[in-house]
């Protein structure tokens, strides 16, 4: 019995990965690299991530510079940051782009923040609905007769146990990410 409430823990770890990786691109006014890793370049006929195409660094608190380790590939990833919905607009040297992000108005800072807070309610859906599978899972072995009543009511516990415990660190990760776009 333990090994599933593990598949059902290693799911909802996962939800809370994928949030995490949802807010590395959210810019909040300060330079970060990870804010590209969406964007990819046609590299020979491949869709190829910004990151193995060039080498990205932070040059100032607001500023990234973007050195492709082809000059060939300047052009393109020009393209794709404009086609991109960054918001950014690039400026290109010949040799490397630098983008600068803007000071964020406080309106645009109160939007990024319900967007942070929609997408850990959503994550907290995500593992709502993994504790919902996991207890029909453990009600389908129960009524198989694999399990008696009490393993299923212990079973159930930690499952809500598990649950709270991964909404509890989504809500931790929305309020650390809401501080950071509030007080840049």
């Amino acid at each position: 019995m333990s090994t599933e409430l593990d598949q059902f823990k290693e799911k909802m770890s996962k939800s809370i990965e994928s949030l995490a990786g949802e807010y590395m691109t959210i810019r909040a006014g300060r330079a970060n690299p990870h804010i590209l890793d969406k964007i990819s370049v046609d590299y020979y006929g491949q869709q190829t991530g910004l990151q193995s195409v060039a080498n990205i660094s932070i040059s100032e608190a607001r500023t990234l510079v973007i050195q492709p380790w082809e000059a060939s590939l300047i052009k393109d990833i020009e393209k794709a940051i404009l086609s991109s919905d960054l918001g950014l607009t690039p400026n290109n040297d010949g040799k490397a782009i630098r983008l600068t992000f803007p000071e964020l108005t406080e309106d645009r800072r109160k939007e990024l923040v319900k967007d942070v807070k929609k997408k850990g309610e959503n994550a907290k859906v995500a593992v709502r609905n993994i504790r919902r599978d996991a207890n029909d899972a453990m009600k389908k072995q129960q009524k198989a007769n694999e399990i008696s009543e009490d393993e299923l009511k212990s079973a159930e516990n930690d499952i809500q146990k598990m649950t709270d415990e991964f909404v509890a660190k989504i809500d931790a990760m929305v309020e650390e990410k809401s501080k950071e776009i509030m007080t840049v």
